[in-house]
């Protein structure tokens, strides 16, 4: 297997520290013909669709994508924005708010980048870019807060596919989740207070997650024991009672079970009960998309409402606040332990040290 090029190296550069962020992804434009690459490469993931190659390709090929990139488009097309997809946006702002945070924390040199499992910017692209400007070592944050087979570890399937291909690899550390941190769980409870400060408190606060297929849970995957403990210790922070949340799972696909209770089938009977007022958060999620704008605050609302309930509010997920972006920083930081240097003149004296040796042995640069 050819490797990729690597990039030019002069004797005396001081190494950076590079912090990769990777989110799930988003198509290039609300159209059906962005959307059929963009399902075509998430839907063809081993890691997302657990069925033999054989049966799904035709599925895939010849029902799936010729059906659903027109009533997906139609989706993206409610929530885009001027500024292109919600979660592209979120992701940017993210990134560069965190390169900001760290500058504040640390003087070892560093760059923060971010990359989609799925379209673009890709891994493997940043992968590259980050190596073109010295990173000789490598934090992946995947933006999921609880482990999941089909998100964290399929983004870093990609990682290490990236890195298979490359010849001078960079020392790696990756984060396998955050879904416990206590700084994650305080901006969380904060941003619900905030938001019930302004509105008032409901009836029913749901904590709704990403569904996954039951029989994940029952091969191993502990997804649905990191989403029950983030609810817990998120209930525990702002002092709820049994009674006054539930926690649910949403996005479901095809006709094989997953984990219940479903969000949309929990918010019908809430409203069947007459329940006045329910508040609905996505924890799992930190920056706003199609399944927390288009699938809970709009089609969730009008479930909720059509069976009978009286008032529906979508609490928004982290996307930029402080709280979270310091949090983020303190996950950050914690997993560079060992590889900060807060010393920038010794630094520089290692690098011109290194760069006299290397003249004086021939080197041409």
């Amino acid at each position: 297997m050819p490797f990729h090029p690597e990039p030019p190296y002069t004797h005396g550069t001081i190494p950076k520290i590079g912090v990769l962020l990777i989110n799930l992804g988003t198509p290039a434009a609300p159209t059906a013909a962005a959307l059929r690459p963009y399902l075509k490469e998430f839907l063809s993931d081993p890691r997302v669709i657990e069925i033999p190659r054989l049966a799904w390709w035709p599925i895939l090929n010849l029902i799936i994508l010729n059906t659903r990139p027109k009533k997906s488009a139609a989706k993206y097309a409610q929530i885009w924005t001027q500024d292109g997809s919600p979660l592209l946006v979120h992701t940017q702002k993210q990134t560069k708010l965190l390169q900001g945070y760290l500058g504040e924390r640390t003087r070892t040199p560093f760059a923060v980048d971010y990359a989609m499992r799925y379209g673009t910017p890709s891994v493997e692209s940043v992968i590259k870019k980050l190596k073109a400007q010295g990173c000789d070592r490598l934090l992946v944050i995947p933006l999921y807060p609880q482990y999941a087979a089909s998100s964290t570890a399929s983004a870093l399937d990609a990682v290490f596919a990236a890195l298979e291909k490359t010849r001078n690899l960079p020392a790696l550390r990756v984060i396998k989740h955050y879904h416990d941190d206590p700084g994650y769980i305080a901006a969380l409870a904060q941003s619900i207070n905030d938001y019930w400060m302004q509105n008032g408190r409901p009836g029913k606060l749901v904590m709704s997650f990403h569904g996954v297929p039951r029989f994940s849970l029952d091969k191993g995957d502990p997804y649905h024991c990191e989403c029950q403990k983030t609810g817990r210790l998120l209930a525990e922070q702002l002092g709820l009672k049994p009674e006054q949340f539930v926690l649910t799972f949403q996005s479901r696909f095809g006709r094989a079970e997953w984990l219940k209770p479903y969000t949309q089938a929990t918010l019908e009977d809430l409203g069947r009960k007459g329940t006045g007022r329910v508040d609905v958060v996505c924890p799992g999620f930190v920056s706003d998309c199609l399944e927390t704008l288009e699938e809970i605050a709009m089609e969730c609302r009008v479930a909720f409402l059509s069976s009978g309930g009286k008032e529906f509010h979508y609490i928004p997920c982290l996307n930029e606040r402080p709280d979270w972006i310091r949090a983020l920083t303190d996950i950050a930081l914690s997993n560079l332990q060992g590889w900060l240097a807060e010393d920038p003149v010794q630094l520089n004296q290692a690098a011109e040290s290194s760069r006299s040796r290397a003249l004086a042995l021939g080197s041409k640069n």
